[in-house]
């Protein structure tokens, strides 16, 4: 399905995805649903969606799919488990055991699944939106580093403000909405903004700040004094908070990224990469960048 009315095409993207946030804010209050914000955006971006309830005895077949014997045409028949769409809600990722965790690793990264000694491609586009639990509740498992690393951002919720319970409370199930959400976009159009964002010009003086951000995380700058307390960041670290600044300033209509785009995404995308989990992470991450001078 396309959803490219001519009106549309020749709107400037900025618009287009300003429009989409919008509409998720009608059915989003605040910083709650984060299932709803899932199939929301889903919805919204005309893009398929699985939601995923991780439990302890959740097996990576259960994520990945299974080949079954048919006895009519005496042969294994595929059949794809739920990661085989656009959007993959991983809910409550840290109570099902590391081995299944790590199933995730080669689709979140990759964007393909080895099994029975074939590779299979993934939808494009592919991205996992996951929650997990707090560490110190009963039957949640850590999450390693690697995968934590696989995750573009991740954002603390807490409990709304007031004025967005009230709106919740006197608004009924947000969710029963989203069936009736329009498709804004298509794939192929969301692929187009990918690529829109990729070429975002990103100036020399502005990837030697983030070198910085990255070196003061790791212990390599004289200003970063509780440096042993956190992990550093790593390259790929690096990349996503490049290409996250980058769609930051083609939210803003801009064909350039500023330092103010690296800031506003910088604690997002290095919370929950350094120790402490991703509140700590957030507020050292705002540390580094009053201490990490622009030069």
């Amino acid at each position: 399905m396309t959803v490219r009315p001519a009106s549309h095409a020749l709107a400037p993207t900025a618009l287009r995805l300003a429009a989409v946030i919008t509409q998720l804010e009608r059915v989003v209050v605040g910083k709650v649903g984060k299932s709803t914000l899932a199939q929301a955006l889903a919805a919204s971006l005309g893009l398929k969606y699985a939601r995923v309830q991780f439990t302890s005895d959740l097996l990576p077949a259960d994520m990945l799919g299974v080949s079954i014997f048919d006895t009519q045409a005496q042969a294994f028949r595929f059949h794809p488990g739920p990661v085989f769409n656009s959007v993959v809600l991983a809910d409550e990722i840290n109570r099902a055991p590391p081995k299944t965790q790590s199933a995730l690793l080669e689709a979140m990264e990759e964007r393909q699944v080895s099994l029975d000694g074939q590779t299979r491609r993934l939808p494009d586009p592919f991205f996992v939106i996951a929650t997990q639990n707090p560490v110190e509740q009963i039957g949640a498992y850590p999450l390693p580093e690697s995968q934590l690393d696989r995750f573009l951002m991740a954002i603390e919720l807490g409990y709304p403000d007031p004025a967005s319970e009230r709106e919740l409370l006197s608004g009924g199930d947000r969710r029963a909405q989203i069936p009736t959400l329009p498709a804004l976009s298509d794939p192929p159009t969301l692929a187009d903004w990918q690529k829109e964002a990729a070429n975002i010009h990103v100036a020399p003086a502005l990837l030697d700040y983030v070198q910085s951000l990255l070196a003061a995380t790791r212990g390599n700058t004289s200003g970063s004094a509780d440096a042993g307390a956190r992990r550093g960041l790593s390259p790929r670290a690096g990349l996503l908070l490049v290409a996250a600044a980058r769609a930051w300033a083609l939210l803003a209509g801009r064909p350039m990224v500023l330092p103010e785009d690296v800031q506003s995404v910088f604690p997002a995308v290095a919370g929950h990469r350094l120790a402490g989990g991703a509140r700590a992470g957030a507020l050292h991450a705002q540390s580094l960048l009053r201490s990490v001078a622009l030069t």
